[in-house]
């Protein structure tokens, strides 16, 4: 098994909030102080999540970034975008950036449960 660097504690340590916090926020009621409170520790965490990810690199691909970081830059940018929208007032686009950066972590965390992956050796 791959042993435990700070970059994957750290990806490992934000991100376990973040999808926590991100389910909460999609189903809790939006607008409200505790969902803006909540919103922006969910990007941060996020945020040190995504990209911590570019310093973890796979054995499989010598040591070379992978299409899960596709995912990261993918995050990042529709966090920039979400904030950019919601300071402009534009909910709606908000909303839809969200979303996808929510379907960009879940299909991340869909390959990092891949076989072969560290995060797989260590749940299976």
């Amino acid at each position: 098994m791959r042993e435990l660097t700070f970059p994957i504690a750290l990806h490992l340590a934000t991100v376990v909030p973040a999808l926590a916090i991100g389910a909460w926020q999609l189903a809790a009621p939006k607008g409200t102080r505790p969902h803006r409170m909540l919103g922006w520790i969910w990007v941060a965490a996020m945020a040190v999540t995504a990209a911590t990810s570019f310093w973890i690199t796979g054995i499989h691909s010598g040591g070379r970034w992978s299409v899960i970081h596709l995912l990261s830059a993918f995050v990042l940018f529709n966090l920039a975008a979400s904030l950019w929208y919601v300071k402009r007032g534009n909910v709606q686009a908000h909303r839809k950036f969200m979303i996808g950066t929510m379907l960009g972590v879940a299909g991340a965390g869909i390959g990092a449960l891949m076989p072969g992956r560290f995060l797989a050796q260590l749940f299976f």
